[in-house]
């Protein structure tokens, strides 16, 4: 074998492992527990007089400022529901779900309808806010085409961070 040949070999045997190895499957992220989610959905406030109030306040000006409708507010259980629908559809998924539509129904994602739920309990001195978002897809008939609970820390960071500059605000009536 030539110095030429040799470089030539060992460089496409080396190209052919680096492509093996980079189209390995990924291990699956380590599925969180119920505690650890928990942890990221709830955020405590120091319970002063009307505290409870003033935080269930800024929740909902939170969720009013993102888009959402209030479908729902309970001062007494401390219970918020909202939901805030978004159009999802393609114009390209819909043209090729009629090229492949089973008996002329066509199906394809349409609507995202992104659904809050938040408990805000009074626990002594500390007022704690819990938060669930899930978001849920329709097809263009109506169906459910999945429903997800949305698990990124960030999202709840981001999300309760607006609730503390709220309840600032609220704090200071301005």
């Amino acid at each position: 074998m030539t110095p030429l040949s040799y470089r030539i070999y060992t460089t496409s045997f080396a190209a052919v492992i680096l492509l093996l190895t980079a189209c390995a499957p990924m291990p699956p992220k380590p599925q969180r527990t119920q505690l650890q989610i928990r942890e990221f959905q709830t955020r405590s406030y120091d319970n002063t007089k009307g505290q409870s109030v003033r935080v269930m306040k800024a929740v909902i000006d939170v969720l009013q400022d993102e888009g959402f409708i209030i479908k729902n507010a309970d001062r007494d259980l401390g219970f918020i529901t909202a939901a805030k629908e978004v159009d999802v559809e393609d114009p390209w998924a819909s043209a090729f779900a009629y090229l492949g539509a089973n008996n002329g129904q066509p199906r394809y994602s349409k609507n995202a309808i992104t659904e809050a739920s938040v408990n805000i309990t009074e626990f002594g001195k500390q007022v704690k806010v819990r938060a669930i978002f899930q978001r849920k897809v329709l097809d263009n008939l109506g169906g459910t085409m999945g429903v997800q609970q949305l698990e990124d820390p960030r999202f709840y960071q981001d999300f309760f961070s607006k609730v503390d500059k709220g309840v600032f605000i609220e704090k200071q009536s301005i």
